[in-house]
This record gives structure tokens, sequence and C-alpha cells, in this order.
């Protein structure tokens, strides 16, 4: 029987990532949740595991040659379990190459301008004193734009994002484009988008992802003490 593996989370689009994939994958987990609201991404034991104190990260006890393996960052994560399991990673060396760069496309570009969008546009206007910044907001929005109109278009060519083929590439994706309403954006001109994240959202694994302790999910935007965990350096 396969151990499970330890799945350390909390219920963002980055978490959902991994929750997804392990879902589709049929991979069996314990989660440990890592509540970033209240600093608990910063606690010495976690940092051994993912020294950039961020989630999702996860420790598999049967890693390569049997021995325990902890990893961070969730393109690296989604990259590992591809590998274990043989699954959505691509068949061909022309697909995988397809899923690695829809994977990169989203970890340097969508993710990091999705997040910036969101920030900018719901929690800094909220912050004491407010950081209501026209130029900000009007450059992440624009650029999201961008991006999902890249997105379109690949999906108008394709079933999923990568190709005709379910991908670790759509599990990246799909959380930061489900919350496209509080990015600001419109979808009425992305009708392959719309059709790919209603396809998205129908499927069990994904939703089961998503739902993941989806009751602990809150609106910093009203939380100046978790703002301050989660927007000030450390």
């Amino acid at each position: 029987m396969t151990a499970p593996i330890d799945l350390y989370y909390w219920p963002t689009p980055n978490g959902w990532k991994i929750s997804i994939a392990l879902e589709e994958m049929g991979l069996p987990y314990t989660t440990h949740l890592v509540n970033i609201g209240a600093g608990e991404q910063f606690a010495p034991e976690f940092l051994k595991i993912a020294p950039n104190n961020r989630m999702p990260a996860i420790v598999d006890p049967d890693g390569p040659d049997g021995a325990p393996v902890s990893i961070f960052e969730s393109g690296a994560i989604l990259q590992y379990l591809a590998r274990k399991t043989g699954q959505f990673g691509g068949t061909t060396e022309r697909e995988m190459i397809a899923v690695q760069e829809w994977l990169m496309w989203q970890m340097g570009g969508l993710g990091p301008m999705a997040g910036q969008a969101h920030h900018f546009l719901k929690y800094a206007p909220q912050m004491d004193p407010p950081n209501d910044l026209p130029y900000a907001k009007d450059r992440y929005r624009a650029e999201t734009a961008r991006l999902y109109g890249v997105l379109d278009r690949q999906l108008a060519k394709h079933e999923f994002v990568a190709g005709d083929f379910l991908s670790i590439a759509d599990f990246a994706i799909w959380g930061w484009a489900s919350l496209w309403e509080g990015q600001q954006q419109t979808l009425d001109d992305k009708p392959h988008m719309a059709r790919w994240l209603a396809k998205m959202g129908a499927r069990k694994g994904v939703q089961a992802g998503r739902a993941l302790f989806a009751e602990k999910r809150a609106d910093f935007s009203k939380d100046s003490a978790a703002q301050t965990t989660l927007f000030k350096s450390k």
C-alpha cells in the first residue's frame, strides 16, 4: 500500500494546484494546514521543508529510491508528481515540452500577475493606511487581461491548455483563472477560456481539490493583522 503524501496547504490558488493534482492522480495524502494569515509559514519546522516560507509543499515518504523527499514550489511539486505517477505530464517528447511551456507560463506569468492584480485591486486599498494606486491597478489588470487573451487563443486550438490531453498545466492554471472576476476581468471576449473553465470545474478531482478545507478560506482585505503577516517583509 502506498504511504500517504504529506501535503502542507492552505486553500489558495497555489494550494489548489497540488490538492487538485493529488485528487486527479488518485494519490493518498494527509493534509497539514499552514495558516498563512497567522504566520505559520514562518515556523522553523515548516522552513525546513519550504525555505522560501511559501506553501504548498509536500513530503513524500516514498520518494526516489524509496527514501523520503521534501519538495517546495508548486511547479516542482507538479512535475515530480507527474513523473512519479506517469500521469498528466505528456506521453511524447513534444507533449512534455508543451506541458512544461504552459506550466512555466503559469509560474512566471499568470500566477504572479494575477496575484498582483488581486493585491492592488482588493487588498491594498483596504490597508492602513490605504494604498489605492491607480497605476498599479491598471498595470496588473491589463497584464492579466493580456495573459488571458493568450490562454484563450491557445484554447481555441486545443481542448486543454497544453494540447488535447489533460495535464498538470491545467491544474496549475485553473485555480488562478477561476478567480477572474476578482481580477476585474471579463469572459465575454474569451469563449474558449470560458469553455475550459467550465469543463475543468466539472471534474470530480478538481472539485475535491478546490473544496479541501474551503471553509478556512478568508477575506484578508478586512483583516489588518493578516495583512501585516502576508504583505510585510520578514
